[in-house]
């Protein structure tokens, strides 16, 4: 009897993956099918977990099948993540309208990154002292426990590191390493290896101007066939989406999510405020917010239902090119902000998670020298987070490791992750926007003209 049940699920999903199909014929905009996979996959989800219960063998062995698109889907993202980071911090040193200082524009963008993340730390400190959240308000059952014990495991190979040894794990002793992503910090240490030869590039090009043509010409090429395999993967978003999102909400345990309500609400509260203020920093630089929220909205919405930062990087950078930011810096501040100051994964959640776990070890959240010192080390960890799923944890991990708060505790919110991770991502990437905003605006480099015409919006057309 469960062979059949499975098989008539797989063949919903199946009937389901044929109507974005159709869709995607018709030339439905990319976004409504990036919605439309969303709503078909919370339903399926809701049906399955109704008529079979979270636990049962039905639904697990139906998502299981389910999740060799979902899960295919973002092992293709983390497949393409690395290459894509490297190439675009090298391809930003290449193109002949980065203009001005690199080191300068460089540290103006990472500036605004991190004082935008330790401004999200006093933002998710603030909603969690608001809601009064704690941690001893939530019951432990065997996932949160299970979850803990595994995130102490990898607060195990970072513990006995000092703050200096932490920073030197940042470099790339071994690229080719990194490049596979081995560690946790790979993504910021592949940042570094490329920034390298970018500078190392443009040595060549004061001495050797044919050299470097021809290696400029290789960048853009490999730039050219790097970004055609994202499109591939991007188009199968819509698919992707509809899967996770089944699997998602069919094994959810809702009791739990229920209980949670009052996090995932100041979770979101916390975020749109955040955004609030990526739209108060536009508005002092003299740009129109109501103009960014509608170009942005493509990027925003793509990152918010696909929870990657990672692969939303092609639209995020063609999405500030629209906006009149200069090529090089877009590719700068897009690629820069995949692993440094993400304003929902390593400022927000942090922050609201150390105050919610401060009481719990006898620690007042609200004495100036506990808030003062959080902020910092908010800020400063927010060095290395990664693109594609596990960053907001490795960040929360290394917080409340550096604020000597127990770590296992902030695995009692792993049934609202998912939930919580799609608003996260949305506002890293528009602090990454952002932050590529205002530094072609400091730098007067900005086509206001392109920001300010309504015609100039990029379409997701994957």
């Amino acid at each position: 009897m469960t062979t059949y049940l499975v098989l008539s699920n797989i063949a919903i999903m199946l009937i389901l993956l044929g109507v974005l199909f159709y869709m995607q014929k018709k030339h439905v905009s990319f976004s409504k099918r990036v919605f439309t996979g969303l709503g078909l996959g919370i339903l399926f989800g809701l049906v399955l977990q109704y008529g079979y219960g979270a636990d049962s063998e039905v639904a697990a062995k139906s998502t299981d099948w389910f999740n060799l698109v979902g899960g295919g889907y973002v092992t293709f993202l983390k497949m393409i993540v690395m290459p894509l980071v490297f190439i675009s911090i090298l391809s930003a040193f290449t193109r002949l309208n980065l203009k001005g200082n690199i080191g300068k524009l460089s540290g103006l963008i990472i500036g605004i990154l991190v004082g935008t993340t330790a401004i999200a730390a006093v933002v998710g400190i603030g909603t969690s002292v608001a809601f009064d959240l704690e941690a001893v308000q939530i019951e432990q059952g065997d996932a949160e426990t299970a979850r803990g014990e595994q995130m102490e495991g990898t607060f195990a190979e970072v513990k006995d590191l000092t703050l200096p040894q932490q920073i030197l794990s940042l470099l790339p002793a071994n690229p080719f390493l990194d490049f596979t992503g081995a560690r946790p910090t790979s993504t910021i240490a592949v940042v570094i290896f490329a920034a390298f030869l970018g500078i190392a590039y443009l040595g060549v090009k004061r001495k050797q101007e044919e050299h470097a043509e021809l290696f400029a010409k290789i960048v853009d090429a490999f730039y050219s066939v790097i970004m055609r395999v994202v499109t591939l993967i991007l188009r199968l978003t819509p698919y992707g989406v509809l899967a996770l999102m089944t699997k998602t909400v069919a094994l959810s345990d809702m009791g739990a999510i229920a209980k949670l309500g009052k996090f995932v609400i100041a979770s979101y509260v916390a975020l749109l405020i955040m955004f609030g203020i990526h739209l108060l920093l536009l508005t002092f630089a003299g740009l129109n917010p109501i103009t960014y929220m509608k170009k942005s909205f493509p990027v925003l919405s793509f990152a918010f239902t696909s929870r990657t930062s990672a692969g939303a990087l092609p639209l995020n950078i063609r999405t500030q090119k629209s906006m009149g930011v200069p090529d090089g810096i877009a590719n700068f501040s897009g690629s820069f902000g995949l692993s440094i100051g993400q304003n929902g994964c390593a400022g927000i959640y942090p922050a609201m998670l150390a105050v919610m776990i401060a009481p719990t070890v006898g620690i007042d959240p609200l004495s100036p020298s506990f808030l003062l010192t959080l902020v910092v080390v908010v800020a400063l960890s927010s060095f290395g987070v990664a693109g594609v799923g596990g960053g907001a944890t490795f960040a929360a991990i290394l917080v409340l490791s550096a604020m000597d708060l127990p770590i296992a505790l902030a695995g009692l919110l792993i049934s609202v992750e998912p939930l919580i991770d799609m608003g996260r991502t949305a506002v890293n990437v528009s602090g990454a926007m952002t932050s590529g905003l205002l530094t072609s605006k400091v730098q007067k480099q900005l086509d206001t003209d392109a920001y300010n015409d309504s015609e100039n919006q990029v379409e997701v057309s994957a």
